[in-house]
């Protein structure tokens, strides 16, 4: 439904089919920029960190947590952090790959090189961020939505977005600040990212191991979703059985694919 050229969302309607469907084990949340600190602090129930954090962990105490939280630069303990979402400069300093030299990158030139290749927001534009659980609905547009799942689930979210309209997707890998992978690109392109969260994320963040992470602007996720109710009715569901893998698969694969099963010689 459109009202003044924005979408309505109904967020609890599509957070239960996401869990219905994928059976999440993480709070979907949404990301939203702000051109003031005085919009931000606005939003109904908004929490102000007490102390600096990374930008990893404030997006970790939404989804981990379920708090609704609101940050200025000020409020960041790394510049890395904020000028990924354009909160901070992204000046010479940031390009010139001194802080990751020797630390990541075994010369300047490759930690330069690392910087240059980030998908970043640029600055200038918004004083404020906040993350909100999708369910709440504190955030009535969010830019972006973040989703935290395993490989098995990030591939079902896929082929939900590949059911109509397909396109092949590819993504990038920075190593380090793997988060200009994700809401940094997602941010900056209005496109989905998929991204293997980096150390730092599952150092401070929190990320289990076997997660991965989608940002997807919420119209993109709607139209997963859908995707995903088409294939369940085709039996393409998670989570995905194993069915053996000394088994003879034309049983289960005659009824999907029926032109492509070898018959029998």
């Amino acid at each position: 439904m459109q009202t003044n050229n924005q979408v309505q969302y109904n967020w609890k309607e599509i957070v239960a089919d996401l869990n219905s469907l994928l059976r999440l084990r993480s709070i979907p949340v949404g990301m939203k920029m702000f051109s003031t600190k005085e919009e931000m602090e606005a939003i109904p129930k908004i929490r102000r960190p007490k102390k600096r954090h990374l930008l990893d962990q404030i997006v970790a105490q939404s989804v981990r947590l379920g708090w609704t939280i609101g940050i200025t630069a000020d409020d960041l303990a790394m510049k890395q952090c904020g000028a990924i979402v354009g909160l901070m400069s992204q000046d010479k300093d940031f390009y010139s790959g001194e802080a990751m030299d020797g630390v990541w990158f075994g010369t300047r030139e490759d930690s330069a090189a690392h910087q240059r290749s980030l998908d970043v927001v640029p600055y200038g534009k918004y004083e404020a961020l906040a993350l909100s659980p999708l369910e709440t609905g504190r955030l009535e547009s969010p830019d972006i939505c973040l989703i935290y799942g395993t490989p098995g689930q990030m591939i079902l979210l896929i082929n939900g977005l590949q059911w109509e309209g397909y396109k092949k997707f590819e993504w990038s890998v920075v190593g380090e600040s793997a988060c200009a992978d994700s809401w940094g690109r997602a941010l900056s392109t209005g496109k989905p990212s998929l991204s293997i969260p980096c150390y730092a994320e599952r150092r401070y963040g929190g990320v289990l191991d076997e997660e991965m992470l989608m940002a997807i602007p919420p119209n993109d996720l709607v139209k997963g979703i859908e995707g995903m109710k088409k294939l369940s009715k085709n039996g393409l569901r998670y989570p995905i059985p194993s069915y053996g893998i000394q088994s003879d698969p034309t049983e289960a694969l005659a009824p999907i694919y029926p032109e492509w099963i070898a018959s029998k010689k």
